[in-house]
């Protein structure tokens, strides 16, 4: 099943600048892991011990899936998955 993966700014350098990646996968989990097997520095950047780090926000379609099922939240084809890094700094 295609997925759209937006990818925030802030993770474009591990991507090549993509701004959107189309990848398959059920899962929250199978889109992350062909994401990470397409652009491998993604995986060191957003994923910790076989989850997501802690400042890392992933969304279905606008929900966000620690509200649904985490890394088990299933994705439509044609959905979209957006991965959010928290932005932290300034006065």
């Amino acid at each position: 099943m295609a997925v759209n993966v937006k990818i925030p700014t802030q993770l474009r350098s591990a991507t090549g600048g993509e701004s959107v990646a189309t990848v398959d996968g059920a899962t929250v989990g199978e889109v992350l892991d062909a994401l990470y097997a397409r652009y491998g520095e993604l995986r060191q950047r957003i994923a910790e011990d076989g989850g997501l780090r802690r400042f890392v926000n992933v969304y279905v379609d606008g929900e966000d899936i620690r509200f649904l099922a985490g890394l088990d939240t299933p994705v439509g084809d044609g959905g979209e998955v957006t991965i959010l890094p928290a932005v932290a700094g300034g006065r």
